[in-house]
């Protein structure tokens, strides 16, 4: 063999030793492909911010724009969770479609949201106050893949316009409810308020439904009121106050 054959036979050798060796590269970086998928990239048509900067990242980590961080006011109430039938009877009865926007007042694990998101698609948005809460929400958003359509947002529900929504779910104790109704009567005319257990002094609801839920074995009770809200005459609870068939100096 001569020195040139035997020179390009090496050569040949080596390259076919270090193609062997070298790693494939068969698919680019997830993660810039993750950034760059269309669910990730489109503005949300009531904000304009970015789906994956409304749903707080990927870890869970940054805060949705609209939150009120630095907040330290305590919750008004303790949570306790809606039976899940009960928060499929509420949706039922609000009568939500694909086109409404759900807000949910004091959302908790955020399960009225992501079930208003997951069985109508529609968009809908939970408010809390307290950091635990808002964080088991958009785990709960996440997990359910609902991202697109759902979101959480840490705020002080009584510093909220409600105009934007069609849909608002409350479950509050009576007072809240009442410290709301400045709020909820910019909602648009046909709105549908719904509130679990707790009514609203002074304001007619169009419906009270009462439901045994096998989940909890307990008696549940469920208001929907649609604006513009029917306004109870104040005249009515002085004459209820004063009934002459109460007085005792009656004969």
């Amino acid at each position: 063999m001569s020195r040139r054959t035997r020179g390009l036979a090496a050569w040949v050798l080596a390259f076919l030793i270090m193609g062997a060796c070298s790693p494939v590269k068969h698919e680019s970086n997830p993660t810039r492909t993750a950034d760059r998928s269309p669910a990730a990239s489109r503005p949300d048509q009531e904000t304009g911010h970015p789906a994956a900067a409304r749903s707080g990242g990927g870890n869970g980590s940054r805060p949705v724009a609209e939150d009120d961080a630095a907040s330290d006011k305590e919750p008004d109430v303790i949570f306790v969770p809606t039976p899940q039938d009960v928060v499929d009877m509420m949706l039922h009865l609000a009568r939500v479609k694909k086109e409404d926007l759900v807000y949910d007042l004091g959302c908790g694990d955020g399960r009225v949201v992501v079930t208003a998101a997951k069985r109508y698609g529609c968009k809908a948005v939970g408010y809390d106050i307290d950091p635990q809460r808002v964080k088991e929400a958009r785990e709960n958003v996440r997990s359910n893949r609902v991202e697109h359509l759902a979101r959480i947002v840490r705020k002080d529900i009584f510093t909220l316009d409600l105009s934007k929504a069609n849909v608002v779910f409350l479950y509050l104790l009576p007072d809240l409810n009442v410290k709301l109704i400045p709020q909820l009567e910019k909602l648009p005319p046909g709105s549908r308020i719904i509130s679990h257990e707790f009514d609203m002094e002074g304001v007619h609801p169009d419906v009270v439904l009462k439901m045994d839920s096998p989940e909890d074995n307990d008696e549940h009770t469920v208001y929907l009121w649609t604006t513009p809200l029917k306004r109870e005459p104040a005249g009515d609870k002085e004459k209820e106050a004063s009934d002459p068939s109460e007085d005792d100096d009656d004969p």
